[in-house]
């Protein structure tokens, strides 16, 4: 397997450096952060742990919000990729597809559906929750794209239906991580207190 280039892998933490990455195949030094395009988050920064509201481990739980900066000049339209970079495959562990993104300053609010999305590593459309055993630490890379054509993907296209049609394309991108560690789900723990009284 290729490493990371050093272009991304300065970006990442250490444990999030997976070189399967869709930003390593789309992205470059030129279109990362180009003209302080930035992927961000109002309910964590950079490298801060995922609320469990975010993750499996919530009965209730939906997609984080996010936010980003314009796009360079010429954006037709927004990507989002998020991966588990903690994958042992070759491929990083597929958590959301969202395409469809207005090509200008935007957001996606906490549990918004998103205009159009592809399939998560289960098959399905849908925030795949996180949900790493319980100790275990995984880091999730959130990842933008700016094109300067319009996709004419399908719904519940593939990764790899999405990457094909993004290569040579991108003219922008930008990276977010955050981590979760595997904890006891919410209702488990209600469980074992009852139990205990």
């Amino acid at each position: 397997m290729p490493d990371l280039p050093d272009w991304l892998a300065s970006k990442l933490p250490q444990a999030a450096r997976h070189p399967g990455l869709a930003a390593a195949s789309l992205g470059d030094a030129r279109t990362l952060g180009r003209g302080g395009f930035a992927l961000s988050s109002p309910a964590f920064a950079e490298g801060d742990e995922l609320d469990p509201c975010f993750t499996a481990k919530e009965e209730d739980a939906v997609a984080p919000p996010l936010e980003w900066t314009a796009p360079p000049p010429g954006a037709q339209e927004l990507i989002l990729i998020v991966e588990d970079a903690s994958s042992d495959s070759p491929e990083p562990q597929v958590h959301w597809l969202v395409w469809g993104l207005a090509g200008q300053r935007g957001k996606l609010l906490e549990g918004e559906v998103p205009p159009r999305t592809g399939k998560n590593a289960h098959g399905n459309s849908e925030w795949l929750l996180p949900d790493p055993p319980i100790g275990e630490t995984r880091h999730y890379v959130f990842q933008i794209f700016a094109t300067d054509l319009p996709l004419t993907l399908m719904p519940g296209a593939t990764r790899n239906d999405l990457i094909d049609t993004l290569r040579g394309n991108v003219t922008g991108c930008a990276v977010l991580t955050a981590p979760f560690t595997g904890v006891e789900a919410a209702d488990e723990l209600a469980w074992d207190e009852e139990e205990s009284e």
